[in-house]
């Protein structure tokens, strides 16, 4: 008897270890669950908040156009323009660099292999530069003829020359006149801006009577962004147009001695 008696006790005592265990850990789920719920909730609260935050923001670039009088779009407007301009030069002209440059590579390839000049001439392409500079001194050198020949023949073709190269320099110029007039006045301009909203949030200020920062935040912010704005467009127009004109400045170098060359191949054909 006392042997199942025992076994009896044993599983008695088991099966309770057991239920008191599994009511331990299921008041300790609870308590788990119960303590993450709030921070859950919280978390859930804050991500809705700074998604509604970040979508209903009231000093933004869409609140500056939707609460912005006709002078702060205007301006913003102007600056935009601006920055397409500036841009649009930067690219245009780095096409055109880019097109000189191979237009120098087969002038050297082709045109001093050529017989005469104007065998070379004809070997460029039509809209290259180097057959332009290359025509005009064809020209210069078979019209020294009439008033034009009392002046001597090697000023004559120098001048010829230099007037194609000029025309060609002025070419590669064109644009970069915007350029420097965006990077010294688009600064400028966001500062009108800036001032336009500085003016507001006193005006708020004024007619509140006090200076509460739900009446100024939206002046100041709107002036701090056409700050950035004209910065933004400033900088580069002032980076691409020293880019440009060093680029432009290397670009000339190969056209100039191009001109050199040629004024002394067309001397040398007259002296023949």
């Amino acid at each position: 008897m006392f042997k199942p008696s025992k076994n009896l006790v044993l599983g008695a005592s088991l099966l309770a270890g057991l239920f008191f265990a599994g009511s331990v850990m299921a008041q300790a789920a609870d308590a788990a669950a119960a303590a993450s719920a709030p921070v859950a909730a919280a978390a859930g609260a804050a991500g809705a908040a700074a998604a509604a935050a970040a979508e209903e923001n009231p000093y933004g670039l869409s609140a500056l156009w939707a609460q912005g009088d006709f002078v702060a779009k205007g301006t913003l407007l102007i600056l935009v323009i601006m920055s397409m301009g500036s841009w649009y030069v930067i690219f245009t002209k780095l096409a055109e660099q880019a097109k000189l440059k191979k237009q120098a590579a087969a002038a050297k390839e082709t045109f001093w292999s050529a017989n005469t000049v104007a065998q070379g001439k004809d070997s460029l392409a039509e809209d290259s530069a180097f057959r332009f500079i290359a025509e005009k001194g064809l020209e210069g050198a078979s019209k020294h003829t009439g008033l034009l020949g009392a002046v001597d023949f090697n000023e004559w073709v120098t001048m010829s020359i230099q007037r194609a190269i000029g025309n060609v320099q002025s070419r590669m110029q064109d644009g970069l006149a915007v350029l420097a007039t965006v990077g010294s006045t688009a600064p400028f301009v966001g500062l009108f801006g800036t001032v336009w909203g500085i003016y507001h949030a006193l005006v708020k200020i004024g007619m509140s009577g006090q200076a509460s920062i739900d009446k100024v935040a939206g002046p100041v912010g709107e002036a701090l962004i056409m700050t950035a704005i004209g910065l933004a467009v400033a900088v580069p127009a002032v980076l691409g147009y020293n880019w440009l004109v060093r680029r432009n400045k290397g670009v000339m170098e190969e056209v100039n001695a191009f001109g050199s060359d040629l004024h002394a191949v067309l001397l040398g054909s007259a002296k023949k």
